[in-house]
């Protein structure tokens, strides 16, 4: 791409002397661009040729400092763990997102396709660049913190849907267990400092947030006390299986009733990945 490109004057390439992440490429590109708005873009990443115009149209309102397309996977036919990826990513686009962004405040704007205010940037990227976790400089979770540090700037953040964005996603469970490991963490941390922002946003998003938080440590419990009950009594926990199965089928029966594919229902297999797999993970 760099001999493709590099002597075309549209182009401008920073070329850094070793690999020093994401975090320290990103503010290096930043600092050495010019434009009013500044589009983050994956390298597995494939836009529709309409993005760009779709985020910088909603970006035309000076309050929102952020806004971002609509996540597709591009591998998702490969396996039957990218089909239900891929479904994964619609309804954290379709449902979580879009409901955050009826309040202005999208929590997350996502890597592969987020497009950020430079005036906004330029406030908060002394803060982004020097976050420090238990001591250390952090390496992990960049959209979700600097999402949150434009909400504290007091910008808006917002979701496009039709500005729709394809990207790879994990075809084996190993790469994706590692991955919704990462984004867990960044969640988790993240939380604490969006609990200080919380009162000055809608009651909905504190909503958001403690369900977010809470839910998954709930959903853990039942697990553990069904299969303790399993163990102890050496009775079925059928009660808890029928709650869990019927808001499986409710959650996923909306999915395919909203986008109007009936192929929505086969996430119902995501509820036993979340159960023995990512939540044992993420504890």
């Amino acid at each position: 791409v760099h001999d493709a490109y590099a002597d075309d004057p549209r182009f401008s390439f920073i070329l850094l002397g070793k690999n020093v992440g994401k975090r320290k490429a990103q503010i290096a590109a930043i600092r050495g661009s010019s434009g009013d708005l500044v589009l983050n873009v994956d390298s597995d990443t494939i836009l529709a040729a309409d993005v760009v115009t779709k985020l910088a149209r909603k970006m035309q309102d000076p309050a929102i400092g952020a806004a971002m397309g609509q996540l597709t996977a591009s591998n998702r036919n490969d396996t039957w763990l990218t089909r239900l990826i891929d479904m994964e990513n619609w309804l954290a686009c379709n449902e979580e997102r879009a409901a955050q962004a009826r309040f202005g405040a999208v929590m997350c704007c996502c890597g592969p396709c987020a497009m950020y205010r430079r005036s906004a940037l330029l406030l908060v990227l002394d803060q982004y660049e020097t976050q420090f976790f238990r001591g250390k400089p952090s390496d992990f979770g960049e959209d979700r913190h600097l999402t949150i540090l434009m909400l504290k700037a007091g910008f808006q953040t917002e979701y496009v849907p039709d500005a729709v964005a394809a990207t790879v996603v994990p075809d084996r469970l190993g790469p994706y267990l590692r991955q919704q490991l990462r984004w867990a963490r960044s969640t988790f941390r993240d939380t604490f400092l969006a609990l200080r922002l919380l009162p000055e946003l809608d009651r909905y998003l504190t909503l958001d947030v403690v369900g977010q938080n809470l839910g998954p440590l709930l959903l853990a419990l039942s697990s553990i006390a069904a299969l303790a009950q399993l163990a102890l009594t050496a009775t079925v926990p059928w009660w808890t299986g029928l709650i869990i199965a019927s808001m499986t089928v409710v959650r996923c029966s909306v999915a395919a009733f909203r986008a109007r594919e009936l192929r929505f229902l086969g996430f119902s297999l995501h509820t036993l990945i979340n159960i023995f797999l990512l939540l044992p993970v993420k504890a």
